[in-house]
């Protein structure tokens, strides 16, 4: 994460004037088992799309709201990211999807009996939304409805 003072001044002065939203309390649920039984979904901000779908698209204006569906057995390998942020080096994401859809490291964790399993399904979508508006009122109830069909007891959020 880079520091407020190494990013260009074009967006140290965006992020100083936008207007960030506040959401209190904080939403959140207490697990209802222990983590070695959970099910576990990851939701990446990395704008991956897996390949045969569309890639997120970098022109709509504050950000594409879309989200898309990646199947657990996806290789990191056939991730394409299309994240549109220039606030951040892209580089290590393309070496190592890992970084930014941990999908290795979730299913270590199942095989190791830290989690109960990995969900059949993730989802991705763009980060650095500039109106979140279509994002909460259309995408997350969408999201979290395919999370619920899909069992799914924790949703690890990769913010990228």
């Amino acid at each position: 994460m880079a520091e407020l003072d190494e990013l260009p001044l074009r967006a140290r002065l965006f992020l100083r004037a936008y207007p960030w939203r506040r959401i209190r309390p904080t939403p959140w649920t207490p697990l209802r088992r222990p983590l070695a039984e959970c099910r576990v979904a990851l939701v990446s901000s990395a704008g991956f799309s897996p390949q045969g779908q569309e890639p997120f698209d970098a022109t709509v204006r504050g950000g594409d709201p879309s989200f898309r569906i990646i199947d657990t057995n996806t290789p990191v390998s056939d991730l394409g990211e299309s994240h549109r942020s220039w606030a951040f080096d892209h580089s290590g994401i393309q070496q190592d999807a890992n970084l930014g859809f941990p999908i290795d490291r979730l299913k270590e964790l199942q095989s190791l009996g830290e989690i109960g399993e990995v969900a059949p399904r993730h989802l991705s979508c763009m980060g650095s939304q500039t109106t979140t508006g279509r994002l909460v009122k259309q995408t997350a109830p969408d999201a979290v409805h395919t999370l619920v069909k899909d069992q799914v007891d924790l949703a690890l959020l990769v913010p990228v």
